[in-house]
């Protein structure tokens, strides 16, 4: 009985010969004289240009963190456990985790069933679930990543004019850093300039991205370092609150103090901070709620799928997707649940629910924290769009609409698609508006003080 040959060694000798030249039956080779048309032909054909592949740091890891941060980490800490005290902070964030590692889970399952090519979710939702569930589940993808990349600029433009910007009503700057003019038509101007700045990134293609964001990382991380630094450098302090915290608008009511105190690490303050103290919102005068605190905090815990949808520009997708997404959402628990303990043992209750910039007003230099909140949403729009005309492009692809995506086909010689990025900048334009998400999540930002 014969052997059998392993598939191994029937695919390796199989490839062998088919790269062995073609002989003639005299045993001379075929078509490999230089001279031969064939041979000509081959040298006179343009290669095409092979697209510069992401690794799992820069194609996964780092667009998940800076999407899981954003603003919330800092702006949003303080808010939560001064409303639900530290008990029931880590009590959310674990139920947040939970939730979110179930579908972290799925996607490492499915990532790792089979080859992955650009589409992210949608990719693999429709090549397990078929047409039918995966077009219907990326379109709503992408019309997500789309209103999320408006979201995140309109509140840069918010956060920006709130530093630097004049009233519209002629008021007087009371900060020599005052120095844009405000105004409906001048944010439309602000935030389509940025919006420009982040299709110029997605046009050029995912390299540039990759780069973008990998300082933008660094930023974010060393404004990070110094938070962490400045509860144990900076000595304690009286802060003044914002003067929409203690302001009545019927006149009627308590009348809500004007300072706080950051009093360092104490035994008192944290046994102050443990339990939960639902109050009115000074920023909206909603009374808080363990449903609306969660809310607004469990917004710091998406953006898991920004690496997912970079799956065309990874160089290994079924091997970056599962553990840089993994690694991120690690990252990111460990430091949120880090600075509810911090900012438990160092600020009073007070601080903590009537000034939600307080990590400046405490940082070793406070512009930092102000740096840290324009990195981190600029990335976090830009991630946004990025992946929101990876996922239109597999859609066009597998031409699941017929010839109403066609245009969307087209690449670059790199392969970036960016008829699919022109496409998504547009349609965030068209959606840029105010809607009521956008004043719950950028609240804080319309009341801080003028860097």
């Amino acid at each position: 009985m014969a052997e059998r040959t392993p598939l191994l060694h029937y695919r390796l000798s199989t490839s062998v010969n088919e790269s062995e030249p073609r002989c003639s039956p005299a045993g001379q080779a075929l078509d490999q004289h230089p001279g031969s048309p064939r041979q000509r032909s081959v040298q006179q054909q343009p290669q095409p240009q092979r697209p510069k592949k992401l690794s799992t740091f820069f194609g996964v890891v780092i667009p998940t963190l800076l999407s899981m941060f954003s603003v919330v980490v800092f702006l949003r800490i303080g808010f939560v456990v001064g409303q639900s005290g530290l008990y029931q902070a880590i009590a959310m964030f674990l139920v947040a985790y939970l939730i979110i590692s179930m579908t972290v889970l799925s996607v490492c399952a499915i990532s790792t069933n089979g080859a992955l090519d650009a589409g992210g979710a949608y990719y693999m939702i429709s090549r397990a679930l078929g047409p039918e569930f995966g077009g219907s589940i990326g379109i709503m993808f992408f019309l997500a990543n789309v209103c999320g990349c408006a979201l995140f600029v309109l509140g840069l433009v918010e956060a920006v004019v709130d530093t630097f910007g004049v009233p519209p009503d002629g008021t007087p700057a009371i900060s020599h850093s005052q120095v844009l003019p405000s105004g409906y038509w001048w944010s439309l101007l602000y935030a389509t300039v940025i919006g420009l700045l982040c299709l110029l990134v997605c046009l050029v293609g995912a390299h540039i991205y990759a780069k973008t964001t990998f300082i933008i990382f660094l930023v974010v991380i060393f404004v990070l370092l110094t938070i962490f630094i400045s509860f144990f450098a900076v000595k304690p302090r009286v802060v003044s609150l914002p003067s929409a915290a203690n302001s009545n608008s019927n006149g009627t009511g308590p009348v809500f103090p004007t300072t706080a105190n950051f009093t360092g690490f104490k035994l008192d303050t944290l046994l102050g901070n443990l339990k939960a103290d639902y109050t009115v919102d000074y920023t909206t005068g909603t009374m808080m709620t363990f449903a609306t605190v969660f809310a607004v905090m469990f917004n710091g815990c998406t953006g898991i799928m920004a690496g997912s949808n970079m799956s065309g520009d990874l160089k290994n997708p079924s091997y970056s997707i599962p553990r840089g997404t993994i690694t991120a959402v690690i990252f990111t628990f460990i430091t949120y649940n880090l600075l509810c303990v911090l900012v438990a043992c160092s600020c009073d209750r007070v601080l903590l629910q009537r000034d939600y910039s307080f990590l400046r007003d405490i940082n070793v230099w406070n512009p930092f924290v102000t740096i840290g909140v324009y990195s981190s949403t600029l990335s976090a729009a830009m991630s946004n769009l990025i992946g929101a005309s990876r996922i239109l492009y597999a859609l066009a692809r597998d031409d699941l609409f017929g010839k109403v995506l066609s245009p969307a086909k087209k690449t670059s010689r790199s392969g970036n698609p960016w008829v699919s990025v022109l496409i998504s900048w547009f349609l965030m334009q068209v959606s840029r508006n105010k809607s009521p998400c956008f004043f719950l999540f950028w609240s804080p930002v319309k009341h801080q003080s003028a860097a």
